[in-house]
């Protein structure tokens, strides 16, 4: 893949002068990928997993439960779905460059928090085909209100950039903003931007690294009442760490259920944390 990219560059040169540009974001990336090889020596990390997490998370953000608005999600599930494998997109576990896409439990719970919190300004890592993006807009625009920022590291392979927020396609740009480059270059400066989030989503590289950084700038900017969201816990230390050094929060460690096995986890499904800040006064 790298060969290929190298190979259009050469033939291409205008193209790769502008790939190359930012060193910094190279070295970034570069460093990013190799503290996640020596955190791979590491032993994994255990989690005691919340059988009733669903029902915990709508309770303490004081939504109802069963929640009306699952039914929505799974309404609009199958039809996202068929859009992409119309466009030839394979969906699920290393489905891009070895990323996965959302899985139905993981955008579900999401879709819930946008729905229910019906944050103004949301931040996510990690796009890949865009399935959690799509949802995010879509749940914004059923509450008339909010826009979504996502980060994401471009592939190098020119051939799979067309394949990045798929998705999400032309439908919502008044709604999203899609910053390319690894959260490390462009996470600060964009937080700096607003005087508040009120939810984040970590989906980018799953190393404690690098989602000790994310969740290290984002928590100050989150908004009481606010969430953080971190895929693929089981994958790292770094949810762990980052929770046990917080007081008087609630962590759910949740169960999530892939289109298809994962081999690469420990259980063959995987494992998602939500993080609630808690509210000086929830309205």
């Amino acid at each position: 893949m790298v060969k290929d990219a190298l190979r259009h560059y050469l033939r291409h040169p205008k193209e790769g002068v502008a790939a190359f540009r930012d060193i910094a974001g190279i070295w970034a990336m570069l460093q990013d990928r190799w503290m996640a090889r020596l955190e791979s020596r590491l032993p994994p990390c255990q989690y005691a997993l919340d059988a009733d997490w669903e029902r915990r998370l709508h309770a303490a953000i004081g939504a109802p439960w069963p929640c009306p608005n699952v039914a929505e999600f799974r309404a609009l599930w199958p039809g996202v779905i068929a859009e992409l494998q119309e466009q030839g997109l394979r969906v699920g576990p290393e489905s891009l460059y070895g990323w996965n896409d959302g899985d139905p439990e993981l955008v579900r719970a999401i879709w819930c928090l946008v729905r229910h919190l019906r944050p103004a300004t949301v931040v996510e890592t990690g796009v890949a085909h865009g399935l959690t993006s799509r949802f995010i807009l879509e749940a914004l625009a059923l509450n008339g209100a909010g826009r979504l920022w996502s980060i994401d590291l471009p592939p190098v392979d020119p051939a799979l950039l067309q394949h990045v927020g798929a998705a999400v396609g032309d439908r919502f740009a008044e709604r999203w903003t899609y910053l390319k480059g690894t959260s490390r270059r462009r996470l600060p400066a964009l937080l700096a931007q607003f005087k508040n989030i009120d939810l984040f989503i970590h989906d980018s590289l799953h190393s404690r690294y690098n989602v000790l950084f994310e969740l290290r700038r984002a928590w100050p900017a989150l908004k009481p009442g606010g969430a953080v969201v971190v895929d693929d816990i089981d994958t790292n230390w770094g949810f762990h760490d980052f929770t046990k050094a917080l007081r008087g929060v609630q962590a759910l460690v949740c169960q999530s259920q892939p289109l298809r096995p994962d081999t690469r986890r420990f259980d063959s499904k995987g494992l998602f944390g939500i993080v609630l800040k808690p509210a000086e006064a929830r309205r």
